[in-house]
């Protein structure tokens, strides 16, 4: 693994890599990407044990789940992200039966993960019956301990009240908080709350963040979790959080950071040294690659592709088993 882009795919032309020359038109630092911004959702099995992850397709042979992780300290977990139960337009009229296939997705897996992280945007406007709803689907997936962090979808109309009544009632602030999971550290972080373009975490968090890390051995696995990258993908889009690189600061010491996000409805992964980064596809509907389109937003594709651009990851850390290694697939590869 390096820190050299080796393909990057585009729904305009969802086979073919850019080439160098197209990737600087776009602004875009090729030197910081690890593996792919891919036009596909994913599929992915995470293993983590001993601090070193590696990864498997949803559709590896049944079974080879439970066998990479067979120490004690192995497990799995599930993310998605931006449902957006209440949206209805042209990009996906049923956006509650993707996030069933989703879910129908991870229930097909031959070993059940630990839990799952939804990593925000649950809803579309943060109304009661959305919530209903989104909480309705999500009692069907066999993973029962759930972990949330909102999007700003989820805290637009209220400031994250109703979303913290419903998601977020054992969390600190507007709804930040850690645990800690057979030796690896989980932060989930609220970087939504503050948005003027870019994405922000505040004062408040940052000192929790810091004080949280602070009794912890740097050699402790470290996964952040949040809805808005840490990092700048794109910020001409919002891609990005203003005070991120503050909170990632707080990290150096750490000999494996595993950044998991949202928000941007697609794949994109870099590496910087011990820290590697991954935003994850939406079960709902695709976003324009960056500087594709004249802006963000929901993104209609041809019929029968919709599940093709939608996704699932499932985290699966093993012990001695190599660096991370990320493959992809989407919501109709088979599981």
């Amino acid at each position: 693994m390096n820190d050299t882009l080796s393909k990057l795919h585009t729904p305009d032309s969802p086979d073919t890599p850019h080439s160098p020359d197209a990737l600087s038109a776009d602004g875009i630092d090729r030197r910081n990407f690890l593996s792919c911004m891919a036009w596909a959702g994913t599929g992915l099995l995470w293993t983590m044990a001993g601090g070193v992850p590696t990864s498997r397709l949803f559709a590896a042979a049944p079974g080879s789940s439970a066998q990479a992780g067979n120490g004690s300290s192995s497990f799995s977990f599930v993310q998605i992200s931006d449902s957006h139960i209440g949206f209805n337009k042209a990009a996906n009229q049923d956006v509650a039966g993707t996030l069933k296939l989703a879910i129908d997705k991870i229930n097909a897996l031959p070993a059940t993960p630990d839990f799952l992280l939804h990593t925000g945007d649950i809803t579309q406007s943060a109304r009661a019956s959305e919530f209903d709803t989104a909480q309705q689907i999500l009692t069907s997936c066999r993973v029962k301990d759930i972990h949330y962090v909102p999007g700003e979808h989820d805290t637009a109309s209220d400031d994250g009240a109703l979303y913290l009544q419903r998601f977020g009632k054992d969390t600190q602030g507007t709804g930040w908080y850690s645990f800690t999971h057979k030796g690896v550290h989980f932060i989930g972080l609220n970087n939504s709350l503050q948005i003027d373009a870019l994405g922000g975490l505040g004062a408040e968090q940052l000192r929790w963040l810091r004080q949280d890390l602070a009794s912890l051995s740097a050699s402790t696995p470290i996964v952040i979790f949040a809805h808005i990258p840490l990092w700048m993908v794109y910020p001409e889009w919002g891609w990005g959080t203003k005070d991120g690189a503050e909170a990632l600061s707080y990290l150096k010491r750490f000999g494996s950071v595993t950044v998991l996000n949202g928000h941007i409805h697609q794949v994109v992964q870099k590496v910087e040294g011990h820290v590697s980064f991954h935003t994850a596809a939406s079960t709902a509907f695709p976003q324009p690659a960056p500087g594709k389109a004249p802006s963000a937003g929901p993104m209609v594709v041809p019929p029968g592709r919709l599940k093709s651009v939608l996704g699932v990851r499932e985290v699966r850390y093993v012990a001695r088993r190599g660096p991370l290694a990320i493959i992809d697939s989407s919501l109709e590869s088979k599981s």
